[in-house]
């Protein structure tokens, strides 16, 4: 029976969510898998991605607001893509 990866997002956490896209990579590293359940598999993993994105999105903007709010004035800075970037290895172009 195939679910729709939307259906599955309700009421779940980010860290379930994490924990089952880890789940899906193990099992997408399955030679033995056939095409049509490496597709659903892979269906479902970009809706957990986004779902993760979104919480992780939703987190920073929170955290915004409450070091906005504080009585000291701590103002946020955008994060550093280029310092994330290269401590990933990844070359700008």
């Amino acid at each position: 029976m195939k679910t729709r990866p939307h259906s599955t997002l309700k009421g779940l956490t980010f860290e379930k969510a994490l924990e089952r896209l880890q789940e899906i990579v193990r099992e997408l590293e399955d030679p033995g898998k056939g095409l049509e359940r490496s597709l659903e598999l892979f269906e479902e993993g970009v809706a957990l991605s986004r779902f993760c994105r979104t919480k992780i999105d939703d987190i920073r903007k929170r955290v915004d607001v409450v070091l906005r709010e504080t009585p000291e004035g701590l103002v946020t800075e955008p994060l550093d893509e280029t310092e994330d970037d290269e401590e990933l290895g990844v070359d700008e172009e």
